[in-house]
C-alpha cells in the first residue's frame, strides 16, 4: 500500500470515528424511564468479586471436576511405530 492510499484510509477512519463520537448522545443517564427502579449500587469489592473472582473460581471448579472425574487410563503419549520397509 502506498502512502496516498494509507493517508486516504487513515483520514476515512479518523473522520468516521469523529462523526460517530459527535453524533452519540450521553446515553440520557439522568432521565429516568417509566417504571425504572434501580437498586443500590455495588461496591468495588462486590464488583470485583462478581466479575473477576466468581468466573475464575467457576473455571477452577469445572476444570478440577473434569480432571478428577476423567476415567481415561491412557495418559502417556503413544510411541511411534517403526515404519515397515517395502521389499
Amino acid at each position: 500500500m502506498d502512502n496516498k492510499n494509507a493517508l486516504r484510509a487513515g483520514a476515512l477512519v479518523a473522520g468516521t470515528t469523529l462523526m460517530m463520537l459527535l453524533m452519540t448522545s450521553p446515553a440520557l443517564a439522568l432521565t429516568r424511564d417509566d417504571g425504572d427502579d434501580p437498586g443500590p449500587g455495588l461496591s468495588v469489592i462486590e464488583t470485583l468479586g462478581l466479575y473477576v473472582v466468581a468466573p475464575i473460581g467457576l473455571f477452577v471448579v469445572i476444570a478440577g471436576l473434569v480432571m478428577v472425574l476423567d476415567k481415561s487410563s491412557d495418559r502417556a503419549p503413544k510411541a511411534a511405530k517403526p515404519a515397515k520397509a517395502k521389499a
